[in-house]
């Protein structure tokens, strides 16, 4: 199987391929860490196998899942070599955090507030190449846990990236032409 355009058959990306599932978990919880001043012992991944419990001990804690949506415009293909293409997507990416415990609320306004300074923003998108869209409001949505209501603040927020993939597709350099009449 071929993985160059000189040959018929489907291309596959070479190079790294963009972060997703447990290493973009990781940069996300890293976010979430570093704007709120939770210990990463307090903050997990929703929607994993096993599926990460909330403390019992009554500390506030955060859990958030991840989405992740193609966005609206075409891709750009872009010779970059003779050799080499590059596939340009933009994604659109939702976070959902919930913060439980005592402190939930507050942590999550901290949170909210944290979006908007933009040294936190730098440093996410030299991190994980990701910048904030856009932030929701604050819900208030108690959750009922082994019979017992927890406190539990929800925020939504929208992160975009830029995705670059790159293909062996190789430019036309010269192609036998010929030329009639005058």
């Amino acid at each position: 199987m071929s993985n160059d355009s000189t040959e018929p058959g489907y291309l596959t990306p070479v190079g790294t391929d963009p972060e997703y599932d447990q290493e973009l978990e990781r940069q996300i919880s890293r976010w979430i860490c570093g704007v709120t001043g939770l210990d990463a012992s307090l903050v997990f991944p929703r929607w994993t196998d096993p599926q990460s419990s909330i403390p019992n001990d009554g500390a506030t804690c955060a859990l958030f899942g991840i989405t992740t949506l193609p966005g609206d415009a075409m891709p750009a293909l872009v010779q970059v070599t003779d050799e080499q293409s590059e596939q340009w997507t933009w994604e659109l990416i939702t976070v959902q955090a919930s913060f439980y415990g005592p402190q939930g609320s507050a942590m999550a306004s901290r949170f909210h507030d944290g979006l908007y300074i933009e040294q936190n923003n730098i440093t996410l998108r030299s991190a994980a190449g990701l910048s904030l869209v856009e932030a929701g409001k604050i819900s208030n949505v108690p959750e009922l846990i082994n019979n017992q209501w927890v406190r539990r603040y929800d925020i939504n927020v929208t992160l975009q990236r830029k995705n670059t993939r790159s293909f062996n597709i190789k430019t036309i350099q010269s192609t036998p032409t010929l030329f009639y009449g005058e």
